[in-house]
């Protein structure tokens, strides 16, 4: 593709507009980390090429495509990994020159960055504040927590280095927002989690997002081993096998690494589990409610307030799919982040225009599965209106009637239930032109909501978003970094 004249007939700027966002990695699924239960680290499997670094011509490409499709006033670009800072600050530096170049003089070009966080220093920190940059960092709590899983190449925890990095841009002013993995390590220490986040880091903006790695029995052995594509020699014990040093051994050949593919219905041993999911969430809710509304915000919370006005800020509790595609280094486009599989590539930006790949027959397909394929126990379920069913990737419990529910279903069931008495005194305030804030003070704020607290149903939707959802990446299911 020629962009080298944007605004001639038949180039970039003449393409269809669309509603979607695009998650660009511009390492693919390289990392300077090795967290155990990152499973997006397998992705690097896809290719067969030494070093995957988006190339300075695909950059161009990318940004020239995204902007055409894009419509007037703000456009997000969203860039995560893999470990997005491996690719430098001169990749970056070309990037916002290109978004003047290419960008409409209605379009205001704002980028987000999901990151690590072990990379950024005073110099990284500066440029993120210069072009105003919303910078989410991976945090899953304190230091005991988050070094359970999130280990360097070496297998030493990486909290301090983290830290360090989030420390230098609070000081550089730079937006910010935390992204918390629930999962075995950490699920039990819900308010452990989220006191730090908020007193000890001072975030004020944070999401937590479930880890569930999903695999067959027959390969449930090799995922416990993590999925890092650059192992040790060596023998390592396999989980389960007999040995001297009692359960795992010490005589099994390390297998080759495992690229993971949304299939199967077993969980590895760090998988979040349903009933631990709900309650991890549902008590951040009752700290929250009683202490932080208006000064933390939590997406989870944000997103379901939204749902009773039919706003759905995030791709995981919306009716449908669709919206939302990857690109990965190359420029391979695929139907979502979570599903970069072979099934599912729609083709290469070099190749086609975002509205190509939009409108091809495999995106269409993917776009209406989620809805298409809603169990029949969800359609029944009184909190259907928040959840939608929870991602499609999840879907892989069978109920007595042979259908595939959601694993994290039974959490999402307890949270939703115990949150949305408080949820509609909130909408039932920001109809009323109040702040949501209110209800720590309304009745003395109870200790919990329980059955008997406040009830009704929210009225006509407003017309403006209503709860001011966490300024986060749009990172909305996993983590990878």
């Amino acid at each position: 593709m020629d962009h080298t004249a944007p605004g001639a007939p038949g180039g970039p700027l003449a393409r269809r507009r669309l509603p979607l966002s695009v998650v660009a990695k511009p390492t693919g699924a390289a990392c300077n980390l090795d967290c155990q239960y990152c499973f997006f680290l397998s992705k690097e499997l896809l290719y067969d090429v030494p070093r995957q670094l988006m190339s300075e011509e695909t950059l161009e490409t990318y940004v020239a495509e995204y902007l055409a499709a894009s419509p007037d006033g703000e456009v997000t670009m969203l860039w995560q990994g893999g470990e997005p800072t491996l690719r430098g600050l001169p990749f970056y530096r070309s990037l916002v020159g290109l978004c003047e170049t290419y960008r409409r003089p209605t379009q205001h070009v704002v980028h987000a960055l999901q990151t690590n966080g072990t990379l950024i220093d005073e110099e990284w920190a500066a440029f993120l504040a210069e072009h105003d940059v919303l910078v989410g960092v991976s945090f899953d709590g304190p230091p005991a927590l988050h070094d359970a899983y999130r280990l360097n190449k070496g297998g030493r925890g990486t909290y301090t280095m983290v830290r360090r990095g989030w420390d230098a841009l609070q000081e550089a002013g730079v937006r910010t927002n935390v992204l918390c993995t629930v999962h075995h390590a950490n699920e039990d220490h819900p308010l452990e989690v989220y006191r730090h986040f908020r007193d000890d880091l001072g975030a004020r903006y944070l999401q937590f997002i479930p880890i569930v790695e999903r695999v067959s029995a027959a390969d449930l052995a090799r995922a416990e081993l993590g999925w890092g594509r650059r192992r040790p020699r060596g023998p390592v014990p396999l989980p389960g096998a007999p040995g001297p040093q009692g359960r795992g051994g010490a005589g099994a050949e390390r297998p080759e690494p495992l690229m993971y593919q949304q299939s199967g219905d077993h969980v590895t041993s760090r998988s979040v589990t349903p009933q631990g999911y709900g309650r991890f969430l549902t008590e951040i809710f009752h700290e929250w409610v009683s202490h932080d509304v208006g000064t933390v915000f939590v997406q989870d919370v944000d997103s379901a307030l939204s749902a009773l006005f039919g706003i759905h800020p995030t791709c995981v509790h919306a009716p449908e799919c669709g919206a939302n595609l990857a690109m990965e280094f190359n420029g391979d486009v695929y139907a979502c982040d979570h599903w970069v599989e072979p099934d599912w590539l729609l083709g290469n930006v070099r190749d086609a225009s975002f509205a190509t790949l939009a409108a091809t027959p495999r995106m269409r397909a993917f776009s209406a599965k989620k809805r298409a394929q809603l169990p029949a126990g969800c359609l029944r379920c009184p909190v259907l209106p928040l959840c939608h069913g929870g991602c499609p990737k999840d879907r892989f419990v069978r109920t007595a009637d042979g259908e595939e529910m959601n694993y994290l279903c039974p959490g999402y069931r307890a949270f939703y239930t115990r949150i949305l008495p408080d949820l509609r005194t909130m909408a039932r305030l920001l109809e009323a032109g109040r702040a949501p804030a209110e209800i720590m003070a309304l009745t003395g704020r109870r200790a919990t909501a329980g059955p008997g607290g406040p009830a009704g149903t929210p009225g006509p939707a407003a017309p403006r978003e209503p709860a001011g959802p966490a300024q986060t990446p749009a990172r909305t299911t996993g983590d990878r970094s």
